[in-house]
């Protein structure tokens, strides 16, 4: 068991380590590659995934409404512990309600379970987003902006894919071969530019980093334990979901805190702590789940 999870964990932190090597010699301006890959490269992804399989409605629905169980559970918990910690909540909710279920949940889930769960994978991830992009810009803001969303060209690509695979219609090979070949270059990618991230990381709020750290895949973990049960997940869409909660924060909510002006020194901190224990906190995850 321990030299399974070891060659699931190892290809993530190997890559992610590179990007922190390269970033720490050459400092590189990243942002045109992220932009990218969240433009076209994971689009593809998303779009080739759903467009080859069959999905299935009635188990990835289920999954879909665990996944809001486990972000909204999340920060319903962790707003009062940041009152009774004396922290601002709109620092310390966001990063506990939204995880990193892409630049590490896809590639996770392609090694820990297989190809054949890259779609529920997907569909984890499309929840995480749409979420973020919403009731996580409200949370900072006070405004809900639905049109961000759209604006979003991960959101068409999974209704195309979702509109080819439940029409069981396919793409013309040669097409698909290449979308599909874009779609792959995101998953090494989203490893890589998180290492980067990594490198530029501050940590003299580390207090509050490690508490986050622990908080997040913590409350994570027993909320898709429990949302599990609740919802009679099959096996692998159990594991699935548990995995999902152990997930570390999002570095997604560095970009918003620092865009709203909400401490972004602290949620830099529980961002980059909290990716650095994922090491541990995914590999306790995916021993628990593994058989």
């Amino acid at each position: 068991m321990f030299l399974r999870i070891v060659s699931i964990v190892f290809p993530l932190f190997a890559i992610i380590a590179a990007g922190w090597a390269y970033a720490r010699v050459r400092s590189p301006d990243m942002r045109f590659a992220t932009e990218l890959n969240m433009d076209v490269f994971v689009p593809a992804l998303v779009f080739a995934t759903l467009a080859a399989q069959s999905v299935d409605g009635a188990g990835n629905g289920a999954l879909a409404v665990g996944g809001v169980l486990v972000v909204l559970g999340s920060g319903a918990a962790a707003w009062p512990l940041a009152r009774m910690a004396g922290i601002a909540p709109r620092t310390l909710v966001p990063p506990m309600m939204f995880n990193n279920s892409g630049n590490m949940g896809l590639p996770l889930a392609l090694l820990a379970f297989g190809e054949n769960a890259l779609a529920a994978a997907v569909v984890l991830f499309l929840v995480e987003n749409l979420l973020h992009f919403s009731l996580g810009v409200y949370l900072l803001e006070h405004r809900l902006r639905v049109s961000v969303l759209w604006r979003m060209p991960v959101l068409p690509a999974a209704l195309a894919g979702l509109a080819l695979s439940l029409a069981h219609a396919h793409l013309w090979a040669p097409l698909a071969t290449a979308i599909r070949m874009l779609g792959e270059i995101s998953i090494p990618l989203l490893l890589f530019a998180l290492g980067t991230r990594l490198a530029g990381a501050s940590f003299h709020t580390w207090r509050i980093g490690v508490a986050g750290a622990m908080l997040r895949p913590l409350l994570g973990v027993a909320l898709a334990w429990a949302a599990a049960a609740a919802l009679g997940l099959d096996p692998r869409s159990r594991a699935m979901l548990i995995v999902f909660g152990a997930l570390p924060p999002a570095v997604l909510n560095y970009v918003f805190a620092e865009r709203y002006r909400q401490e972004p020194d602290k949620v830099a901190s529980i961002v980059m702590i909290g990716n650095v224990a994922a090491l541990f906190f995914v590999s306790l995850a995916l021993a628990l789940v593994l058989e």
